[in-house]
């Protein structure tokens, strides 16, 4: 039976039972023992139409040829949309021109018809423009064929100017929202500036505590685990902020973020030089300090994609030295 209409449930199987639609059962003459009839588990069958390709397509040809349309509008300039728009009153207009040559297909003005001469080209640049703003005067009128014309370039114009007005209209929005996507990026950097460096100040701590054994090591290694499970968070924006290639951070903020990693990553070195050889990692700390490890060795001068400068390809190799040397 193909199962063909489980799309529509959610739920998937489960819901088909659950709604009474019928389910293939395994027989007795199948598999030779009495058991329970249990709906098929393996993946649904295709139905007979799918399998002779003449199943639904899941995107149709109109859908895909007004998506293309879209794509492609979406990718001209607005000054390229509006030369398209002029161009289309001109060749209108000189479609009206050419009416007015033949005598029967031309433009009217007060019940005479305009003739092919320069006056009337210019009558006729007069009237497309007329049509193609959709303003409609009434003192010239198209008979013949200018109608069918006349009727087109409404309609194209109309569609190509609105396009001209959404490209305006999306101009200020994309605007907008570089305006708030630069302050949250912004906001963003700070706080990872700012758990860094708690980061720093607990492992500090940390440290002070462990080689002056004021702290049992069950209550270090809680606090280490917190500490770690932040800094890998950090880390992991600083590693996308550097590989992202879209991304530009000013290069002081970015000093900033790499000093503090690789002090934090010197830090978590001391401390767990410093932690007794008896000390158990729990499976948590273990997979984030793994992960910190992974992440600080794929941070060099020639690992990212940008092009920085010394200084701050002298902090990214000294984070991936002190990665290697925690590995």
């Amino acid at each position: 039976m193909g199962y063909s209409n489980v799309r529509d449930y959610r739920g998937g199987l489960a819901e088909w039972a659950e709604s009474g639609e019928p389910l293939e059962t395994t027989s007795v003459a199948e598999t030779g023992t009495e058991s329970p009839a249990q709906p098929t588990v393996g993946p649904p069958l295709l139905s007979e139409g799918a399998l002779a390709g003449t199943g639904s397509a899941r995107l149709t040809s109109a859908q895909r040829w007004n998506d293309g349309v879209l794509d492609l509008i979406g990718r001209m300039s607005t000054l390229r949309l509006f030369l398209i728009w002029i161009g289309a009153v001109l060749i209108a207009s000189f479609g009206y021109w050419l009416g007015a040559v033949t005598g029967e297909h031309g433009l009217v003005e007060r019940g005479v018809a305009l003739g092919g001469d320069l006056n009337g080209l210019v009558e006729a640049l007069y009237f497309s423009f007329v049509t193609a703003t959709s303003v409609g005067y009434g003192d010239i009128v198209p008979i013949g064929f200018a109608r069918v014309l006349a009727v087109m370039e409404s309609v194209a114009a109309l569609l190509i100017f609105g396009a001209v007005v959404a490209k305006f209209v999306s101009h200020r929005q994309d605007e907008l929202v570089r305006e708030i996507h630069q302050v949250t990026f912004d906001e963003r950097l700070d706080r990872v500036q700012s758990n860094l460096y708690m980061v720093v100040s607990e492992l500090t701590t940390l440290i002070s505590s462990c080689e002056a054994e004021s702290q049992p090591v069950q209550h270090i290694a809680t606090r280490l685990e917190s500490a770690v499970l932040l800094f890998l968070a950090e880390l992991r924006t600083t590693h996308g902020l550097l590989h992202q290639p879209r991304l530009m951070v000013e290069e002081g903020v970015l000093s900033s973020i790499l000093a503090n990693l690789s002090l934090a990553l010197e830090g978590l070195r001391q401390l767990l030089a410093c932690l007794p050889s008896g000390f158990t990692r729990s499976q948590p700390l273990e997979l984030a300090i793994s992960n910190v490890v992974r992440l600080a060795e794929d941070i060099c001068g020639h690992c990212v994609p940008h092009e920085y400068t010394p200084r701050l390809v002298f902090w990214m190799d000294r984070i991936q030295a002190t990665a290697r040397q925690i590995r």
